[in-house]
């Protein structure tokens, strides 16, 4: 049955599956992808974005938030809170679903790569220069940019356009290849606290051959910096009417 749940457990478990399956084709030794680059890995989940919408809305969640900081955000601009422990933890079961898989699909490629750090990207963000503020504050500003331009195509003046939401599900995945490609240099541009948190349990729990530590004290980063967007710009968007 077709519900709202299942829609962002299976739009997010496709996200994260070929989000970081994007990854691993640009990280991993042996795989054709391999050096491939950021512009691939930014297309790549630009890409997956898309496909996790369309999934999301075809099994029941017309929301297709398949991020807590989306689903937190537009709780706080509506004043209903009802879906957001469903869609949540929907979102983040899914997430580890995705981040599973592609450690199965990748399976042989873990063996011959030597670099567990390389191993760690696959699944969660690391910052480019670690400084725990700075970053926060890149994961605030990126994810509040996020949410404000995927807001604005429900805007009277696109929506009046018949073909507009029909496109959204394009137009978002454009709004996070620009996210990517502008501001996703710093971080890894997590922008979502179930793509980064689930992912990086999924490393720290499987049998990843070769694998590091999973990096849990930066962990809070790219959870409370995509939240504190959220509930930002939730405000904005509620004082904005």
């Amino acid at each position: 049955m077709h519900t709202p749940a299942l829609g962002e457990f299976l739009g997010t478990a496709v996200l994260v599956f070929l989000g970081d399956g994007v990854n691993a084709g640009v990280l991993l030794r042996g795989s054709k992808a391999e050096n491939s680059g950021w512009i691939v890995i930014t297309a790549g989940w630009a890409f997956a974005v898309f496909c996790g919408v369309v999934t999301a809305i075809a099994f029941g969640s017309t929301a297709a938030h398949l991020n807590p900081a989306i689903t937190v955000a537009a709780a706080i601009q509506s004043g209903d809170y009802t879906s957001v422990a469903p869609f949540i933890g929907a979102q983040m079961a899914g997430a580890f679903l995705g981040a599973t898989l592609v450690w199965l699909f990748y399976f042989p490629h873990w063996r011959v790569t030597p670099d567990p750090v390389a191993k760690l990207a696959v699944f969660c963000t690391i910052p480019a220069i670690r400084s725990p503020f700075w970053n926060l504050l890149a994961e605030t500003l990126a994810t509040s940019i996020l949410l404000l331009t995927t807001h604005a195509l429900s805007a009277h003046a696109l929506v009046s356009a018949a073909s507009a939401p029909a496109l959204s599900p394009y137009l978002v995945g454009i709004i996070v290849w620009s996210i990517g490609l502008s501001l996703g240099g710093v971080t890894g541009y997590a922008i979502n606290p179930a793509r980064d948190l689930s992912p990086r349990l999924a490393h720290a729990l499987l049998p990843i051959s070769g694998k590091g530590r999973s990096d849990w004290p930066y962990a809070p980063v790219p959870v409370l910096g995509p939240l504190l967007g959220a509930l930002a710009t939730g405000l904005f968007l509620r004082i904005a009417g």
